[in-house]
């Protein structure tokens, strides 16, 4: 910000920066071995100057597309919104350590971790599933579900799931076998 783009040190280099991009896509190099050439040198090289100018002015175009495009702006918020809930998940599935892995050894924080993500796995699989049904309900009965606003629809919610850790075993093995009926209100209730 506030600093003009040097423009004649991308003209000036363009050929190289080409090339460089030729490479990277045609897997010729490893955008790692790249970097770390790059950052070899002892002093800042001119091609890797000219990479940070272009790097500026893509910054910029997209700033300036971000101010004048709304729509743009909504969908990065909603993107953020569903990562957040997803962290959000996380915390309430992981508070009986207040939300932090504290095990000292590496692979018992890679079990920790990789429980918890199978944990919020099935709870976004089983919400999931239940909400296929829902939606599957209401369009059989000529409710509107329009996939438009289905786009907005997330499983990553957890107001019905008890984390308490209580397993009431008697009351689950008198539930018929299967998957659970939708909670419907009393009077919509249909055979």
């Amino acid at each position: 910000m506030g600093k003009r783009i040097k423009v004649a040190l991308i003209r000036e280099h363009w050929s190289d920066i080409i090339r460089l991009v030729a490479s990277l896509k045609a897997g010729v190099v490893a955008p790692s071995a790249m970097l770390k050439k790059l950052a070899a040198y002892e002093r800042q090289n001119q091609l890797d100057l000219a990479l940070q100018e272009v790097g500026r002015l893509v910054r910029s175009e997209f700033m300036i597309d971000w101010m004048e495009t709304p729509a743009l702006r909504a969908r990065c918020h909603a993107g953020l919104n569903k990562s957040e809930q997803r962290h959000f998940l996380a915390s309430a599935v992981c508070t009986y350590k207040q939300g932090r892995i504290t095990d000292r050894s590496r692979e018992a924080q890679e079990y920790r971790a990789s429980g918890l993500n199978l944990v919020i796995a099935a709870i976004v699989y089983w919400n999931s599933t239940y909400i296929a049904d829902a939606v599957a309900h209401l369009r059989r009965h000529g409710e509107a579900a329009p996939d438009p606003l289905l786009a907005h629809t997330s499983p990553v919610e957890w107001e019905h799931i008890g984390f308490s850790g209580d397993f009431l075993w008697e009351r689950a093995a008198r539930l018929p076998s299967g998957r659970r009926p939708l909670n419907l209100p009393r009077e919509r209730r249909v055979a």
